[in-house]
């Protein structure tokens, strides 16, 4: 084929869509405030069994604000031979599967695809191992590094006893507890090292696999979360969330569910819904969680921001719940009241991102919908008078994360705009004075 006769408008167009495709596919996954944000699962064999060995599995939540939740992670693997689970600590497997073909006591799991969840927290001594029994929960790595990691032990049989011998696991899943996370294949990676407890002695692992798991939201839902909606003191108007920013009232393709708050024998009906899906309350844009921003006050050298989250799904409760917040004036945030705040630098040296969440026993909790379903907290910010504004929508945020997915923002051209030099108040007072004058000369004249 000739391309020469190809239009040039047309080569124009298959190479926009060629590349449109290969962005979508690569982007999926990245998340551009926390870069190298991923769950990371350590498979270290620490011993040799007559027909196996025993290893220890970490997985560390090296994820910045996105955090498991209950009720908890769930991790299954593929065995690449003909593996069993003799028995676990810290962790169980979820189904024994068939172990027919044992004599005596059998095997913990005979699954060739397993699936293993954490223990409960009061699990008897004997049964845990350090980092477990947690009930699958963990916290994200910017609010808790020590509740970030989780592990279990496992004696696996059949499974050969050497380096040589012993295959590596396949097709990992992380589930945490829904969809989301996408896992790599496990890596043979340099051995663990351990420092014991009296930081003398280093042992190290006899064998080691990494698997890195990451996090797409557009795996994890069907469309979003959350949504933004502002406000300030300079101007009446109240920007809502836009509408069916989460999904539509009524549309049977989406989560469309929904009640009113009083709608009698309420308590009756979120009971009924056993399978814990969303049942949010019935508003134009159908998120279970608001987030509101509103421009406060405006002191000489201040300004004051009131943020307040709302929990509109009648079936969920947020433990733990966490915000990040883009915005330039982070670099000069000068007080909290009542929310915990960190730093972050997804940009190297550019300070525009803060990470929100609430003080423990305090309002750590988020309630589901109703009266007592949102938080609320105001931010001080020092003003720089080189880049400070409430012009152009410069005083709300870029971007809002609520527990690591991105909110629906309002549109910019609807923001609430700052009244310029000629405000009606100004033009109202001249017009008052012009009127005045006019009649001062009329009368005068006659």
């Amino acid at each position: 084929m000739d391309l020469s006769v190809i239009p040039k408008a047309t080569s124009c167009i298959l190479f926009l869509f060629l590349l449109s495709c290969t962005c979508f596919i690569s982007t999926d996954a990245y998340d551009p405030l926390d870069p190298n944000g991923n769950i990371t699962i350590k498979w270290d064999i620490i011993s040799w069994t007559p027909d196996g060995y025993v290893a220890v599995v970490t997985m560390s939540n090296f994820q910045q604000y996105r955090h498991i939740a209950t009720p908890g992670w769930s991790l299954g693997w593929t065995w690449a031979k003909k593996e069993v689970i003799w028995s676990m600590m810290g962790g169980e497997a979820t189904e024994q599967g068939d172990c027919s073909k044992f004599k005596g006591t059998p095997p913990h799991c005979c699954k060739k695809d397993p699936t293993i969840v954490d223990l409960l927290p009061g699990t008897p001594f004997d049964q845990q191992v350090a980092n477990c029994c947690k009930g699958g929960v963990l916290s994200s790595w910017a609010q808790d590094q020590t509740n970030a990691v989780s592990s279990f032990q496992v004696s696996v049989g059949r499974a050969g006893t050497t380096n040589k011998t012993v295959k590596v696991p396949k097709n990992f899943t992380l589930k945490a507890p829904g969809p989301g996370y996408t896992c790599s294949p496990a890596k043979i990676v340099k051995p663990t090292i351990f420092i014991q407890s009296d930081k003398r002695r280093v042992t190290q692992a006899l064998m080691t696999w990494n698997v890195t798991c990451t996090y797409s939201q557009f795996l994890a839902h069907k469309g979003p979360t959350c949504c933004v909606s502002l406000s300030s003191f300079y101007n009446d108007t109240i920007v809502p969330c836009p509408t069916c920013a989460c999904s539509c009232q009524g549309n049977s393709s989406q989560s469309g569910t929904c009640v009113n708050g009083n709608t009698p024998h309420l308590a009756s009906v979120v009971s009924g819904n056993n399978n814990l899906a969303p049942l949010v309350q019935c508003t134009s844009h159908m998120c279970p969680v608001r987030i509101h921003w509103h421009v406060k006050l405006n002191y000489v050298e201040y300004w004051r921001v009131k943020v307040t989250v709302t929990n509109f799904d009648f079936m969920r409760n947020y433990s733990d719940w966490n915000m990040v917040v883009q915005h330039p004036n982070f670099d000069n945030v000068t007080q909290l009241f009542s929310f915990n705040y960190k730093s972050l630098t997804p940009y190297e040296n550019i300070n525009d991102t803060a990470m929100l969440w609430g003080v423990k026993f305090y309002n750590d909790f988020l309630n589901q919908a109703g009266p007592l379903g949102n938080v609320q907290s105001e931010i001080l910010f020092k003003k720089d008078k080189s880049t400070f504004t409430f012009d152009k929508g410069w005083a709300f945020p870029q971007r809002i994360y609520f527990n690591g997915d991105n909110c629906v923002m309002p549109p910019p051209d609807a923001y609430p705009w700052l009244p310029n030099a000629g405000s009606s108040r100004e033009v109202s007072l001249l017009a008052l004075v012009m009127s005045c004058l006019v009649a001062l000369v009329f009368y005068a004249y006659v």
